[in-house]
Protein backbone atom coordinates (compact mmCIF):
# COMPACT_ATOMS: atom_id res chain seq x y z
CA UNK A 1 0.00 0.00 0.00
CA UNK A 2 2.41 2.74 -1.49
CA UNK A 3 -0.19 4.72 -2.76
CA UNK A 4 -2.40 6.19 0.20
CA UNK A 5 -4.61 8.09 -1.63
CA UNK A 6 -8.29 7.31 -0.80
CA UNK A 7 -10.97 8.81 -3.13
CA UNK A 8 -14.65 9.03 -2.08
CA UNK A 9 -17.18 7.09 -3.45
CA UNK A 10 -18.92 9.03 -5.92
CA UNK A 11 -22.08 7.77 -5.99
CA UNK A 12 -22.53 7.73 -2.26
CA UNK A 13 -20.82 11.16 -1.56
CA UNK A 14 -22.93 12.69 -3.86
CA UNK A 15 -26.13 11.40 -2.79
CA UNK A 16 -24.48 12.28 1.04
CA UNK A 17 -23.98 15.29 0.15
CA UNK A 18 -27.95 16.02 -0.28
CA UNK A 19 -28.32 15.69 3.69
CA UNK A 20 -26.13 18.53 4.67
CA UNK A 21 -29.51 19.97 7.02
CA UNK A 22 -30.51 22.36 3.88
CA UNK A 23 -34.67 23.73 3.36
CA UNK A 24 -35.70 25.16 0.44
CA UNK A 25 -35.33 28.54 1.72
CA UNK A 26 -32.03 28.57 2.91
CA UNK A 27 -30.33 26.94 0.05
CA UNK A 28 -31.99 29.51 -2.33
CA UNK A 29 -30.63 31.98 -0.33
CA UNK A 30 -27.33 30.25 -0.89
CA UNK A 31 -27.29 30.98 -4.18
CA UNK A 32 -28.45 34.23 -3.70
CA UNK A 33 -25.11 34.70 -2.17
CA UNK A 34 -23.22 33.69 -5.13
CA UNK A 35 -24.95 36.14 -6.95
CA UNK A 36 -24.04 38.72 -4.25
CA UNK A 37 -20.46 37.96 -4.26
CA UNK A 38 -20.10 38.28 -8.45
CA UNK A 39 -21.45 41.54 -7.56
CA UNK A 40 -24.50 41.40 -9.29
CA UNK A 41 -26.88 44.53 -9.37
CA UNK A 42 -30.41 42.49 -10.14
CA UNK A 43 -31.13 38.85 -9.03
CA UNK A 44 -34.04 37.43 -10.84
CA UNK A 45 -35.53 33.97 -9.30
CA UNK A 46 -38.04 32.11 -11.11
CA UNK A 47 -40.05 28.61 -10.44
CA UNK A 48 -42.03 27.13 -12.90
CA UNK A 49 -44.26 23.95 -12.61
CA UNK A 50 -45.07 22.34 -15.89
CA UNK A 51 -48.31 20.67 -16.83
CA UNK A 52 -46.21 17.39 -15.87
CA UNK A 53 -45.69 18.18 -12.48
CA UNK A 54 -42.21 18.92 -13.31
CA UNK A 55 -40.61 21.73 -11.25
CA UNK A 56 -37.69 23.95 -12.31
CA UNK A 57 -36.04 26.54 -10.06
CA UNK A 58 -34.29 29.31 -12.38
CA UNK A 59 -31.63 32.02 -10.52
CA UNK A 60 -30.34 34.41 -12.87
CA UNK A 61 -27.56 37.65 -12.14
CA UNK A 62 -26.34 39.98 -13.89
CA UNK A 63 -23.01 39.48 -11.86
CA UNK A 64 -19.25 39.47 -13.74
CA UNK A 65 -20.30 35.76 -14.74
CA UNK A 66 -17.80 33.30 -15.78
CA UNK A 67 -15.55 32.07 -18.59
CA UNK A 68 -15.04 28.36 -18.74
CA UNK A 69 -12.35 27.88 -16.94
CA UNK A 70 -14.42 29.57 -14.50
CA UNK A 71 -17.36 28.01 -14.68
CA UNK A 72 -15.51 24.23 -14.15
CA UNK A 73 -13.96 25.62 -10.86
CA UNK A 74 -17.00 26.72 -9.78
CA UNK A 75 -18.57 23.17 -10.34
CA UNK A 76 -15.87 21.37 -8.51
CA UNK A 77 -17.14 20.51 -5.06
CA UNK A 78 -15.00 22.57 -2.90
CA UNK A 79 -14.13 25.46 -5.04
CA UNK A 80 -11.13 27.53 -5.03
CA UNK A 81 -11.09 30.30 -2.15
CA UNK A 82 -12.47 33.62 -3.75
CA UNK A 83 -10.24 36.09 -3.49
CA UNK A 84 -12.16 38.72 -2.10
CA UNK A 85 -12.36 36.99 1.96
CA UNK A 86 -15.26 39.16 2.90
CA UNK A 87 -17.78 37.09 0.51
CA UNK A 88 -20.87 35.38 1.22
CA UNK A 89 -19.28 32.56 -0.30
CA UNK A 90 -17.46 31.03 2.20
CA UNK A 91 -16.63 27.01 1.69
CA UNK A 92 -16.65 26.77 -1.96
CA UNK A 93 -19.23 23.84 -1.70
CA UNK A 94 -22.73 26.41 -0.91
CA UNK A 95 -23.80 26.16 -5.02
CA UNK A 96 -23.32 22.29 -5.36
CA UNK A 97 -24.81 21.16 -1.55
CA UNK A 98 -27.40 23.87 -1.94
CA UNK A 99 -28.42 22.65 -5.28
CA UNK A 100 -28.98 19.37 -5.11
CA UNK A 101 -30.58 19.30 -1.54
CA UNK A 102 -33.75 20.31 -4.02
CA UNK A 103 -32.81 18.71 -6.95
CA UNK A 104 -31.04 16.06 -8.85
CA UNK A 105 -29.93 17.83 -11.70
CA UNK A 106 -28.53 21.05 -11.86
CA UNK A 107 -26.91 23.40 -14.65
CA UNK A 108 -24.57 26.28 -14.48
CA UNK A 109 -24.85 28.43 -17.75
CA UNK A 110 -22.22 31.78 -17.92
CA UNK A 111 -20.27 34.66 -19.68
CA UNK A 112 -18.67 37.42 -18.50
CA UNK A 113 -18.37 38.91 -21.98
CA UNK A 114 -21.42 39.86 -24.21
CA UNK A 115 -19.40 39.13 -27.28
CA UNK A 116 -18.31 35.49 -25.62
CA UNK A 117 -20.26 32.49 -26.38
CA UNK A 118 -22.41 31.05 -22.97
CA UNK A 119 -20.83 28.56 -21.16
CA UNK A 120 -22.49 25.42 -19.52
CA UNK A 121 -21.75 22.37 -17.17
CA UNK A 122 -24.45 20.36 -15.28
CA UNK A 123 -24.33 17.67 -12.33
CA UNK A 124 -26.39 15.19 -13.10
CA UNK A 125 -26.77 13.09 -9.47
CA UNK A 126 -28.14 9.67 -11.40
CA UNK A 127 -25.40 10.31 -14.36
CA UNK A 128 -22.92 9.97 -11.47
CA UNK A 129 -24.51 7.29 -9.76
CA UNK A 130 -25.09 5.18 -13.10
CA UNK A 131 -21.19 5.90 -14.24
CA UNK A 132 -19.83 5.93 -10.73
CA UNK A 133 -17.61 8.86 -11.48
CA UNK A 134 -17.42 12.14 -10.44
CA UNK A 135 -18.32 13.36 -13.94
CA UNK A 136 -20.11 16.52 -15.10
CA UNK A 137 -22.53 16.57 -18.15
CA UNK A 138 -21.30 19.00 -21.38
CA UNK A 139 -24.08 19.57 -23.26
CA UNK A 140 -25.17 22.22 -26.12
CA UNK A 141 -27.01 24.95 -24.74
CA UNK A 142 -30.88 25.17 -25.96
CA UNK A 143 -32.86 27.96 -27.54
CA UNK A 144 -35.25 27.50 -24.32
CA UNK A 145 -31.76 28.40 -22.34
CA UNK A 146 -30.45 30.96 -23.99
CA UNK A 147 -33.98 32.43 -23.33
CA UNK A 148 -33.71 32.33 -20.02
CA UNK A 149 -30.60 33.66 -19.63
CA UNK A 150 -32.03 36.67 -21.78
CA UNK A 151 -34.06 37.21 -19.77
CA UNK A 152 -33.16 36.44 -16.33
CA UNK A 153 -29.46 37.74 -16.62
CA UNK A 154 -29.08 39.75 -19.70
CA UNK A 155 -26.01 40.58 -21.20
CA UNK A 156 -23.14 38.68 -18.70
CA UNK A 157 -23.87 37.00 -15.78
CA UNK A 158 -25.04 33.77 -14.64
CA UNK A 159 -27.89 31.73 -14.72
CA UNK A 160 -28.65 28.39 -12.49
CA UNK A 161 -31.27 25.81 -13.59
CA UNK A 162 -32.72 23.50 -10.67
CA UNK A 163 -34.16 20.46 -12.41
CA UNK A 164 -35.68 17.48 -11.31
CA UNK A 165 -36.50 18.79 -8.42
CA UNK A 166 -37.60 15.33 -5.78
CA UNK A 167 -37.36 17.90 -2.70
CA UNK A 168 -38.98 21.06 -3.70
CA UNK A 169 -42.18 20.55 -2.24
CA UNK A 170 -42.83 18.58 1.29
CA UNK A 171 -44.56 15.25 -0.35
CA UNK A 172 -45.62 14.18 -3.47
CA UNK A 173 -49.31 14.84 -5.26
CA UNK A 174 -51.27 12.44 -7.17
CA UNK A 175 -52.32 14.88 -9.24
CA UNK A 176 -49.28 16.04 -11.05
CA UNK A 177 -49.84 19.94 -11.36
CA UNK A 178 -53.73 19.84 -9.84
CA UNK A 179 -54.91 22.53 -7.73
CA UNK A 180 -53.06 21.03 -4.58
CA UNK A 181 -49.77 20.96 -6.06
CA UNK A 182 -49.97 24.49 -7.08
CA UNK A 183 -51.22 25.55 -4.01
CA UNK A 184 -47.64 24.53 -2.83
CA UNK A 185 -46.10 25.77 -5.12
CA UNK A 186 -47.54 29.04 -4.58
CA UNK A 187 -47.23 28.62 -1.01
CA UNK A 188 -43.32 27.89 -1.34
CA UNK A 189 -42.70 31.11 -3.60
CA UNK A 190 -44.57 33.23 -0.71
CA UNK A 191 -42.10 32.07 2.46
CA UNK A 192 -39.28 32.03 -0.36
CA UNK A 193 -39.79 35.99 -0.63
CA UNK A 194 -40.33 36.63 3.30
CA UNK A 195 -37.41 34.77 3.49
CA UNK A 196 -35.16 36.61 1.32
CA UNK A 197 -36.59 39.66 2.94
CA UNK A 198 -35.55 39.12 5.86
CA UNK A 199 -32.34 37.43 5.39
CA UNK A 200 -31.02 40.17 2.72
CA UNK A 201 -32.47 43.26 4.32
CA UNK A 202 -29.89 45.36 4.54
CA UNK A 203 -29.08 44.86 0.69
CA UNK A 204 -32.66 45.48 -0.24
CA UNK A 205 -32.79 48.49 1.92
CA UNK A 206 -31.69 51.36 -0.77
CA UNK A 207 -31.54 53.17 3.28
CA UNK A 208 -28.91 51.22 4.22
CA UNK A 209 -25.44 52.77 3.14
CA UNK A 210 -23.26 50.29 4.75
CA UNK A 211 -23.67 47.57 1.99
CA UNK A 212 -24.00 47.44 -1.41
CA UNK A 213 -27.87 47.63 -2.89
CA UNK A 214 -29.04 44.44 -5.13
CA UNK A 215 -32.45 44.15 -6.21
CA UNK A 216 -33.92 40.22 -5.68
CA UNK A 217 -37.38 39.49 -7.51
CA UNK A 218 -39.35 36.56 -7.58
CA UNK A 219 -41.50 35.70 -10.32
CA UNK A 220 -41.41 39.12 -11.44
CA UNK A 221 -42.60 40.45 -8.07
CA UNK A 222 -39.49 42.47 -6.43
CA UNK A 223 -38.74 41.45 -2.99
CA UNK A 224 -39.29 44.36 -0.25
CA UNK A 225 -36.97 44.13 3.05
CA UNK A 226 -37.92 43.73 6.53
CA UNK A 227 -36.17 45.02 9.32
CA UNK A 228 -36.84 42.67 12.03
CA UNK A 229 -35.79 45.47 14.19
CA UNK A 230 -38.59 47.73 13.66
CA UNK A 231 -36.13 51.03 13.60
CA UNK A 232 -38.79 53.35 13.44
CA UNK A 233 -40.79 52.47 16.44
CA UNK A 234 -38.29 50.35 18.48
CA UNK A 235 -35.84 51.30 21.47
CA UNK A 236 -31.97 50.86 21.07
CA UNK A 237 -31.65 49.68 24.79
CA UNK A 238 -28.06 49.24 25.12
CA UNK A 239 -25.36 51.92 26.14
CA UNK A 240 -22.65 52.64 23.42
CA UNK A 241 -20.13 50.97 25.77
CA UNK A 242 -21.87 47.87 25.67
CA UNK A 243 -22.13 47.47 21.80
CA UNK A 244 -18.41 46.33 21.10
CA UNK A 245 -16.84 43.14 21.88
CA UNK A 246 -13.30 42.23 21.33
CA UNK A 247 -12.14 38.88 20.71
CA UNK A 248 -9.07 37.81 20.65
CA UNK A 249 -8.21 34.95 17.94
CA UNK A 250 -5.69 32.08 18.19
CA UNK A 251 -2.94 34.17 16.36
CA UNK A 252 -2.90 36.58 18.92
CA UNK A 253 -5.11 39.20 16.88
CA UNK A 254 -7.75 41.15 17.90
CA UNK A 255 -11.74 41.63 15.94
CA UNK A 256 -14.35 43.72 16.74
CA UNK A 257 -17.74 42.12 16.62
CA UNK A 258 -20.70 44.51 17.61
CA UNK A 259 -24.27 44.21 18.99
CA UNK A 260 -27.76 46.42 19.90
CA UNK A 261 -30.33 45.76 21.41
CA UNK A 262 -33.76 46.47 20.58
CA UNK A 263 -37.36 46.60 22.86
CA UNK A 264 -39.69 46.33 20.23
CA UNK A 265 -43.48 48.21 21.23
CA UNK A 266 -46.32 45.64 22.35
CA UNK A 267 -48.45 44.62 19.91
CA UNK A 268 -51.55 45.71 21.38
CA UNK A 269 -49.87 49.02 21.03
CA UNK A 270 -50.08 49.02 17.22
CA UNK A 271 -52.46 48.23 14.75
CA UNK A 272 -52.74 44.79 13.50
CA UNK A 273 -51.51 45.89 9.74
CA UNK A 274 -48.73 47.80 11.73
CA UNK A 275 -47.81 44.24 13.33
CA UNK A 276 -48.44 41.90 10.84
CA UNK A 277 -46.29 44.04 8.12
CA UNK A 278 -43.62 45.79 10.79
CA UNK A 279 -43.16 43.97 13.75
CA UNK A 280 -44.03 40.48 13.14
CA UNK A 281 -43.91 40.21 17.33
CA UNK A 282 -44.30 36.34 18.25
CA UNK A 283 -42.39 34.29 20.95
CA UNK A 284 -40.66 32.78 18.28
CA UNK A 285 -39.57 36.31 16.78
CA UNK A 286 -37.05 36.42 19.82
CA UNK A 287 -33.26 36.57 20.31
CA UNK A 288 -30.47 37.41 18.50
CA UNK A 289 -29.97 38.36 15.08
CA UNK A 290 -26.66 36.90 13.47
CA UNK A 291 -24.71 38.60 10.57
CA UNK A 292 -22.32 38.17 8.89
CA UNK A 293 -21.05 40.51 6.42
CA UNK A 294 -24.49 42.22 6.76
CA UNK A 295 -26.08 38.92 5.81
CA UNK A 296 -28.14 37.41 8.35
CA UNK A 297 -27.28 33.72 9.21
CA UNK A 298 -29.13 33.22 12.09
CA UNK A 299 -32.72 34.65 13.58
CA UNK A 300 -34.47 33.75 16.87
CA UNK A 301 -33.71 32.14 19.92
CA UNK A 302 -31.34 32.99 22.49
CA UNK A 303 -28.63 30.27 21.88
CA UNK A 304 -28.10 28.98 25.05
CA UNK A 305 -27.44 32.76 26.91
CA UNK A 306 -30.99 32.49 28.04
CA UNK A 307 -34.00 30.37 27.31
CA UNK A 308 -35.88 30.54 24.05
CA UNK A 309 -39.13 29.73 25.37
CA UNK A 310 -41.01 32.45 27.69
CA UNK A 311 -43.18 34.63 25.74
CA UNK A 312 -42.19 37.17 28.13
CA UNK A 313 -39.05 38.15 26.10
CA UNK A 314 -41.02 38.01 22.75
CA UNK A 315 -40.09 42.08 22.72
CA UNK A 316 -36.32 41.68 22.67
CA UNK A 317 -34.42 41.13 19.68
CA UNK A 318 -30.78 41.44 19.53
CA UNK A 319 -28.81 42.47 16.50
CA UNK A 320 -25.13 40.81 16.26
CA UNK A 321 -22.76 41.87 13.62
CA UNK A 322 -18.91 39.86 13.10
CA UNK A 323 -17.06 40.06 10.11
CA UNK A 324 -15.75 37.18 8.25
CA UNK A 325 -12.14 36.96 10.10
CA UNK A 326 -14.39 35.49 12.91
CA UNK A 327 -15.93 33.08 11.25
CA UNK A 328 -13.33 30.25 12.56
CA UNK A 329 -14.30 31.89 16.15
CA UNK A 330 -17.99 31.50 15.50
CA UNK A 331 -17.69 28.25 14.03
CA UNK A 332 -19.70 29.58 11.09
CA UNK A 333 -21.54 26.21 9.25
CA UNK A 334 -20.91 25.28 5.94
CA UNK A 335 -24.94 26.35 5.01
CA UNK A 336 -23.96 29.79 7.02
CA UNK A 337 -27.01 29.19 8.92
CA UNK A 338 -25.66 28.56 12.62
CA UNK A 339 -22.86 30.00 14.50
CA UNK A 340 -21.74 28.53 18.56
CA UNK A 341 -20.97 31.36 21.11
CA UNK A 342 -17.55 30.18 22.86
CA UNK A 343 -18.73 29.63 26.65
CA UNK A 344 -16.80 32.90 27.77
CA UNK A 345 -19.10 35.26 25.08
CA UNK A 346 -22.09 33.45 26.02
CA UNK A 347 -21.46 34.43 29.80
CA UNK A 348 -20.09 38.24 28.84
CA UNK A 349 -23.76 38.82 26.60
CA UNK A 350 -25.51 37.10 29.36
CA UNK A 351 -23.63 39.99 31.54
CA UNK A 352 -24.60 42.71 29.09
CA UNK A 353 -28.13 41.72 28.07
CA UNK A 354 -29.09 41.16 31.86
CA UNK A 355 -30.99 44.45 32.23
CA UNK A 356 -32.32 44.86 28.96
CA UNK A 357 -33.64 41.24 29.13
CA UNK A 358 -35.28 42.07 32.40
CA UNK A 359 -36.69 45.28 30.83
CA UNK A 360 -38.15 43.33 28.35
CA UNK A 361 -39.98 40.91 30.34
CA UNK A 362 -41.43 44.08 32.59
CA UNK A 363 -42.08 46.36 29.00
CA UNK A 364 -44.19 43.25 27.90
CA UNK A 365 -46.02 42.21 31.48
CA UNK A 366 -46.66 45.53 32.38
CA UNK A 367 -48.53 46.06 28.95
CA UNK A 368 -50.15 42.53 29.37
CA UNK A 369 -51.29 43.22 32.93
CA UNK A 370 -52.58 46.85 31.53
CA UNK A 371 -54.41 44.78 28.45
CA UNK A 372 -56.26 42.45 31.35
CA UNK A 373 -56.90 45.16 33.64
CA UNK A 374 -59.10 46.79 30.75
CA UNK A 375 -61.06 43.39 30.94
CA UNK A 376 -64.40 44.02 33.34
CA UNK A 377 -65.91 40.50 34.71
CA UNK A 378 -69.31 40.37 35.49
CA UNK A 379 -69.28 41.01 39.28
CA UNK A 380 -73.26 40.66 39.09
CA UNK A 381 -73.76 36.86 40.60
CA UNK A 382 -71.96 38.07 43.89
CA UNK A 383 -73.53 41.42 43.83
CA UNK A 384 -77.08 39.98 43.89
CA UNK A 385 -76.07 37.07 46.45
CA UNK A 386 -74.78 38.99 48.73
CA UNK A 387 -78.26 41.72 48.51
CA UNK A 388 -80.49 38.58 48.98
CA UNK A 389 -78.49 37.21 52.09
CA UNK A 390 -80.32 39.73 54.94
CA UNK A 391 -78.96 37.90 58.30
CA UNK A 392 -74.65 37.70 57.36
CA UNK A 393 -72.39 39.23 59.97
CA UNK A 394 -71.16 42.46 59.39
CA UNK A 395 -70.74 45.81 61.22
CA UNK A 396 -73.64 48.61 61.82
CA UNK A 397 -72.74 51.61 59.93
CA UNK A 398 -73.46 54.69 62.47
CA UNK A 399 -71.70 57.44 60.40
CA UNK A 400 -69.63 57.79 57.83
CA UNK A 401 -66.82 60.74 56.09
CA UNK A 402 -65.78 60.35 53.24
CA UNK A 403 -63.72 63.31 52.98
CA UNK A 404 -61.53 61.89 55.73
CA UNK A 405 -62.32 58.11 54.08
CA UNK A 406 -63.67 57.15 57.83
CA UNK A 407 -66.74 55.91 59.53
CA UNK A 408 -68.24 54.94 62.98
CA UNK A 409 -69.34 51.36 63.35
CA UNK A 410 -70.89 48.98 65.95
CA UNK A 411 -69.53 45.84 65.55
CA UNK A 412 -68.32 42.33 67.99
CA UNK A 413 -65.81 45.13 69.29
CA UNK A 414 -68.37 47.25 70.82
CA UNK A 415 -70.05 50.92 69.61
CA UNK A 416 -68.95 53.84 68.28
CA UNK A 417 -65.65 52.02 66.49
CA UNK A 418 -63.91 54.63 64.22
CA UNK A 419 -62.24 52.64 60.75
CA UNK A 420 -60.21 54.18 58.74
CA UNK A 421 -61.93 53.00 55.41
CA UNK A 422 -62.41 53.23 51.63
CA UNK A 423 -66.57 55.05 51.94
CA UNK A 424 -67.80 55.52 48.70
CA UNK A 425 -70.98 56.75 48.06
CA UNK A 426 -73.13 57.03 44.78
CA UNK A 427 -71.88 53.65 43.35
CA UNK A 428 -73.67 51.82 40.29
CA UNK A 429 -76.12 48.99 42.00
CA UNK A 430 -74.73 46.46 40.24
CA UNK A 431 -71.36 46.74 41.83
CA UNK A 432 -72.30 47.97 45.45
CA UNK A 433 -70.84 44.71 46.73
CA UNK A 434 -68.10 43.80 45.25
CA UNK A 435 -66.34 45.93 42.12
CA UNK A 436 -63.12 45.35 40.60
CA UNK A 437 -60.93 48.50 40.43
CA UNK A 438 -57.01 49.79 39.38
CA UNK A 439 -56.22 52.28 41.97
CA UNK A 440 -55.31 50.12 44.97
CA UNK A 441 -51.37 51.15 44.76
CA UNK A 442 -51.24 49.03 48.07
CA UNK A 443 -50.43 45.65 46.09
CA UNK A 444 -52.94 43.66 48.26
CA UNK A 445 -55.51 41.88 46.13
CA UNK A 446 -58.56 43.09 48.26
CA UNK A 447 -59.20 45.69 50.39
CA UNK A 448 -62.70 46.17 52.53
CA UNK A 449 -64.72 49.28 51.89
CA UNK A 450 -68.20 50.60 53.07
CA UNK A 451 -70.65 51.11 49.91
CA UNK A 452 -73.80 52.84 49.21
CA UNK A 453 -75.65 53.41 45.92
CA UNK A 454 -76.55 56.71 47.53
CA UNK A 455 -75.55 59.42 50.08
CA UNK A 456 -76.63 57.11 53.13
CA UNK A 457 -77.48 53.07 53.93
CA UNK A 458 -73.48 52.16 53.58
CA UNK A 459 -73.12 49.01 53.97
CA UNK A 460 -69.70 46.24 53.72
CA UNK A 461 -68.19 45.95 50.09
CA UNK A 462 -65.31 44.22 48.71
CA UNK A 463 -62.55 46.34 46.05
CA UNK A 464 -60.82 43.94 44.18
CA UNK A 465 -57.29 44.99 42.44
CA UNK A 466 -57.26 44.25 39.13
CA UNK A 467 -53.15 44.76 39.04
CA UNK A 468 -52.80 41.59 41.04
CA UNK A 469 -51.57 38.11 39.70
CA UNK A 470 -54.41 35.83 41.46
CA UNK A 471 -57.44 38.65 39.54
CA UNK A 472 -55.01 38.14 36.15
CA UNK A 473 -54.28 34.85 36.16
CA UNK A 474 -56.82 32.99 38.40
CA UNK A 475 -60.47 35.85 37.88
CA UNK A 476 -59.65 36.13 34.37
CA UNK A 477 -59.32 33.06 33.25
CA UNK A 478 -62.41 31.78 35.58
CA UNK A 479 -64.55 34.37 33.71
CA UNK A 480 -65.86 31.86 31.22
CA UNK A 481 -67.88 30.11 34.65
CA UNK A 482 -69.94 32.78 36.08
CA UNK A 483 -70.15 30.44 39.55
CA UNK A 484 -66.16 30.12 39.91
CA UNK A 485 -65.95 34.18 39.68
CA UNK A 486 -68.72 34.15 41.95
CA UNK A 487 -67.31 31.72 44.53
CA UNK A 488 -64.64 33.84 44.84
CA UNK A 489 -65.96 37.00 45.03
CA UNK A 490 -68.23 35.84 47.98
CA UNK A 491 -65.26 34.52 49.72
CA UNK A 492 -63.10 37.89 49.21
CA UNK A 493 -66.28 39.48 50.94
CA UNK A 494 -66.82 37.38 53.37
CA UNK A 495 -63.81 38.20 54.63
CA UNK A 496 -64.01 41.74 54.12
CA UNK A 497 -67.08 41.74 56.35
CA UNK A 498 -65.43 39.59 58.99
CA UNK A 499 -62.74 42.34 59.39
CA UNK A 500 -64.98 45.08 59.56
CA UNK A 501 -66.99 43.28 62.25
CA UNK A 502 -63.74 42.51 64.23
CA UNK A 503 -61.83 45.42 64.01
CA UNK A 504 -60.80 48.70 65.80
CA UNK A 505 -58.11 51.44 65.56
CA UNK A 506 -55.71 49.16 67.09
CA UNK A 507 -56.70 45.86 65.47
CA UNK A 508 -57.04 47.33 62.03
CA UNK A 509 -53.35 47.25 61.13
CA UNK A 510 -53.22 43.82 62.04
CA UNK A 511 -56.25 43.09 59.50
CA UNK A 512 -54.13 45.00 56.70
CA UNK A 513 -50.86 43.07 57.45
CA UNK A 514 -52.42 39.55 56.90
CA UNK A 515 -54.38 41.16 53.76
CA UNK A 516 -50.79 41.78 52.77
CA UNK A 517 -49.23 38.70 53.55
CA UNK A 518 -51.67 36.55 52.11
CA UNK A 519 -51.90 38.93 48.68
CA UNK A 520 -47.77 38.65 48.91
CA UNK A 521 -48.09 34.80 49.57
CA UNK A 522 -50.50 34.63 46.36
CA UNK A 523 -48.22 36.22 43.90
CA UNK A 524 -45.48 34.34 45.32
CA UNK A 525 -47.28 30.98 44.32
CA UNK A 526 -48.51 32.21 41.26
CA UNK A 527 -45.01 33.35 39.93
CA UNK A 528 -44.60 30.43 37.28
CA UNK A 529 -48.49 30.57 36.32
CA UNK A 530 -48.53 32.38 33.21
CA UNK A 531 -50.48 35.23 32.46
CA UNK A 532 -53.32 35.01 30.05
CA UNK A 533 -52.16 34.74 26.36
CA UNK A 534 -53.16 37.43 23.47
CA UNK A 535 -55.64 34.79 22.28
CA UNK A 536 -57.26 34.39 25.85
CA UNK A 537 -57.56 38.13 25.79
CA UNK A 538 -59.18 38.42 22.94
CA UNK A 539 -61.88 35.59 23.59
CA UNK A 540 -62.45 37.40 26.81
CA UNK A 541 -63.35 40.60 25.51
CA UNK A 542 -66.30 38.80 23.95
CA UNK A 543 -67.10 36.08 25.81
CA UNK A 544 -70.38 36.36 27.69
CA UNK A 545 -68.96 36.28 31.05
CA UNK A 546 -67.00 38.90 30.42
CA UNK A 547 -69.23 42.98 30.74
CA UNK A 548 -67.57 44.47 27.13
Amino acid sequence: MNDLTNLPDPSRLIHGLRDTGYDFNTAAADIVDNSIAAEAQNVNIRIDLHADGRKFVLFGDDGKGMDEAGLFAAMRYGAPARTNLQSLGKFGLGLKTASSSICLRFTLISRNNPDAPLSKLAWDLEHVQTENRWEMLKEPITKSEEQDFDELCGETGTLLIWSKCDRMLSKSYTEPAGTAERKAVTSRVKKLREHLALVFHRFLDHAETRYRNVRISVDGEAVSHWNPFYPQRSLQALPEGARVFEIELEDGSIEQATMNAWLLPHAKEMTNEENERYAKISSRGQGFYIYREGRLIHYGGWLGVFRSDDPHYSLLRVEFDFGHKLDDAFRVDVKKSRILFDPALEEALKERLASVHREADQRYRRKKKQLSADLTIDHSGANNSIAGAKFTKKPSVESVDPAAQEAVVSNNRGAGIRIHVPVQGNVDPASVYVEAVTDITSGRLWEPALRSTGTSGFSTGVRLNKHHDFYQKIYLKAAASGYAVEGMDLLLWAFSAAEQNNTDHELQPIFEDIRQEISGNLEKLLRDTPLPTETELDELSGDTAVDP
